[in-house]
Formats: C-alpha cells, structure tokens, sequence
C-alpha cells in the first residue's frame, strides 16, 4: 500500500506543470533589498484574526474514552473545539544599512498573536521571530546571519501572508513545523513532567545561524541555491548540545512576467536538511541521548494566468512528532487515575508525505481552491503507523492587494492500518471531526 501511494504521489505530482501554485523567490523576497532603491527603515506587518470550529466529538475509546480528543480541539490552547483568535499579529521593520552602504540589508519582525510561538515555553507573549543582516558583497555569494527561516519545504519557505489556506498540511505541521522536548513521552506516571510538554517556541521554520545564498539567471531561467549552518534548537535561544543543523536549497524557475510574491513562472525545488536532538529521557531510560533528525523534499509550484497549483513529497527520518497518548489532550489523567497524557516523540521511527494543491481564479477577486494532502507517520513499526489524509477546500476574496478572506473545510480521514477497523485505536480516529475555519488578513 505504501508503494502504491507513493507512486500515485509522484505520478500526481508531476501533472502540476499542466496548471497550478505561486511561483516566487523566497530567498530574495524576506531579507534582500534592492540596492539603491529600498528605504533605510520600512515599517510594516500584518494581523490575522480566525475562526475555527470542530464538532467537539469526544474520545470514542481507550483509556481516556469520553474526554476531549486532542484532534477535534483549536490551537495553541486546546480548550475549544470551536473559538475566536488572533492567530498572527507580526509588526517589523526592513532597509538598508541607513544610507551609509546599500550592501547591508536588515530584517525584523515581531510576533504577538496566539500561537505556539508566543504560547509554548513561556518567556512572554512577545516573541522575535526574525533578526537577520545580510551582507551582498561577494558576487554569487550572498552572506545572511542571524534569525530567519532556513531553506526548506514550499509551506515553510514562503511568505506566510501570502498562504493560500488557513492550516498547513498534516506532514508539514506535524514533521517540519518543529516541537522542541526534552523528553520522548515515554514516561509514566501521574506527575506533572510526564505532560512532556514543548520547552519553548515552535520551530516556526526558522533557526539561527548563517547562510550563503544567490540567485542568477540563464536565458528565461532563475536559479536559486542556498547552503546554510544553524543551531537546531528553535528560535530566540541558543545551542542546547553544541550539535549543529545542515541546509542546502535549489530552485530553478521559468519565470513567466510579474514580480515580487505573485510573480508567474514554474519552479522546481529541492532542499535537505539535517542535524541531531538530545534528549534528557528516552526510552524509559533517565539520562541524555543523542537523536538524529533528517528531512527532504521535492516539488513544484505554478502560477499563470487564472491558475495556481502546487505539489511536493516530504520525507522525515528521525524525531518523529506522534501526537499524544490515546489522543487525549497532554496532561489530562485517564479515566482509572493511573497515567497522564502526554506529547511523544518517536527518536528512530520515519515518516512521509505529500499534497497536491491547485487555485483558480473565477473572478478577479474570488480564487477556488482545493488541496489534497496525506501523511505516513511511524512507518517502521505496524502497530505505531498512522495514515492521515484531508482533503481541503476553499475560497479567497481579495478585498485589495493587502486584505483578503479565506474560507477552508477539511474532510479529515485517519486511521491506524496495523489494527483492525473495531481496535480502539480505529475508534478513536474514527471520531476525528472535519473542521471549519475562516480567517482575514490586513497587510500594512
């Protein structure tokens, strides 16, 4: 079955040329400055208030059965299948080195809204998600360093006000939008610990480090190549365990017209990254070990005309994100009182995916969207491997250039192949909800 589906991914990949996804240059668009031309400072941001909803079905079986499932509830806070939030508010500023040199560019942005940025790990609810210089002196050769989003994966890479849905794709979410733990879950018992909770921010996907990167052109062409060094352990910190995380990017683009984020052209993309986690419980076993975290992918986006479309496959080796125990929310205590929930880890297990994505413009303000994307988590034992697949449908109404609404509904569908349809495992993913979202976006 694996191979089955992994040759539908690649087989429905490689139709996206035929018509679909937004083709820009993430590397020069967040950072790099047009020199002679970009101001000393330009303050900007961007908010973006939602409404999510589920239908609140509460766990069908095990050991918490008839408490909230963790899967029907709206994050960060996991205390509503259905709320009102401010999901992002980021406020920045960007130019050039003050007049005195157009080489050095500079990056900033702040968050403050309510997510797992500002809510995990504690340390206020203010949080620098970029702080980067960029120095263009080298020819080819470009030198950024500081805190920014690293070369990666399509969803990660590109700008996040320009997204064409409201939730990423479950590989993305769940293996390259990076929880940081100290410990894989597998401690038992009734003490606070055992929630394993995050010990800081999200990933976000961003690191802190430096990175060599350019762009040049043959004929219709661009291409792109990026090659950096970063921590691994987040944002806003430093090194944990002296280990370092590896990058490297290329994209190759027929540009079409346009520019900037909406630019038209067909890309192709790879990228590769690659470090270790430590990991102060594991295993059961109490003492410091050392995992190693691998993840690439491939794809390709397309914008022309009317249409947009996207399409990538993701591998993950290493420090797989599985959710958490019986689906419960982390921290909540089984119905005997013997055992609290909490996130897990899997240190040596693997993990894959891909989504195919496609937009059309029916009217100059009014985009139709719909995106089918599938994960395969814990694929190296039968009992621990979850499927997961949403089928994503939406619209967008650009108010302007700067405000838009977009309107999504997920048809969720989970299950645990290595049981039966009647085990409790299949029970509990049989509750998972579809969930309902809609989300504005003012750009200033």
């Amino acid at each position: 079955m694996t191979m089955k589906k992994l040759g539908t991914a690649v087989a429905m990949a490689a139709t996206i040329a035929s018509g679909s996804s937004q083709a820009a240059n993430w590397l020069m668009l967040q950072g790099t400055e047009d020199p002679g031309s970009a101001p000393r400072a330009k303050v900007w941001g961007f908010i973006q208030p939602e409404y999510q909803y589920t239908k609140g079905t509460e766990l069908r079986a095990g050991p918490w059965k008839g408490q909230d499932a963790v899967f029907n509830l709206i994050g960060p806070d996991l205390d509503s299948s259905n709320t009102f939030q401010l999901r992002r508010a980021r406020i920045g500023v960007r130019g050039t080195g003050f007049g005195l040199d157009s080489g050095v560019n500079y990056f900033i942005l702040a968050e403050m809204g309510n997510n797992a940025i500002t809510q995990f790990g504690g340390g206020g609810a203010v949080k620098l998600t970029d702080a980067s210089v960029t120095l263009n002196y080298i020819p080819h050769a470009r030198i950024r360093v500081g805190q920014f989003k690293y070369p990666g994966a399509e969803e990660g890479l590109q700008a996040i006000h320009v997204f064409n849905y409201v939730n990423f794709t479950n590989i993305t979410n769940q293996q390259l939008l990076e929880r940081f733990f100290d410990e894989d879950g597998s401690r038992s018992g009734l003490d606070k610990e055992v929630e394993n909770e995050p010990n800081g921010s999200i990933g976000a996907f961003r690191d802190i480090g430096i990175q060599v990167f350019d762009t040049f052109t043959t004929d219709k062409w661009e291409h792109s190549y990026a090659a950096m060094v970063g921590n691994g352990n987040g944002i806003d910190r430093s090194d944990n365990d002296s280990n370092k995380d590896y990058y490297l990017y290329w994209a190759s683009e027929l540009v079409f017209g346009g520019k900037k984020a909406r630019r038209q052209g067909w890309k192709l993309f790879a990228w590769y990254q690659d470090g270790k986690r430590t990991l102060d419980y594991a295993y059961g076993e109490a003492r410091k070990q050392e995992f190693d975290r691998t993840r690439w992918g491939l794809g390709t986006t397309y914008l022309k005309g009317k249409w947009r479309g996207a399409a990538e496959y993701i591998s993950a080796d290493g420090m797989i994100f599985n959710g958490t125990d019986g689906a419960a929310v982390p921290g909540a205590i089984n119905n005997a009182g013997t055992a609290r929930a909490s996130w897990n880890v899997l240190p040596d297990d693997k993990a894959w995916g891909w989504y195919l994505d496609l937009g059309y413009k029916v009217l100059p303000q009014l985009e139709l969207d719909v995106r089918y994307d599938y994960e395969d988590r814990g694929t190296e034992t039968d009992l621990g491997e979850r499927e997961l697949e949403t089928w994503t449908i939406g619209a967008q109404w650009f108010f302007n250039k700067k405000a838009r609404a977009i309107v999504n509904y997920e048809f969720r569908d989970f299950n645990a192949p290595g049981y039966k349809s009647s085990a409790p495992p299949n029970e509990i993913l049989d509750g998972v909800d579809d969930r309902f979202s809609v989300q504005l976006l003012a750009i200033f």
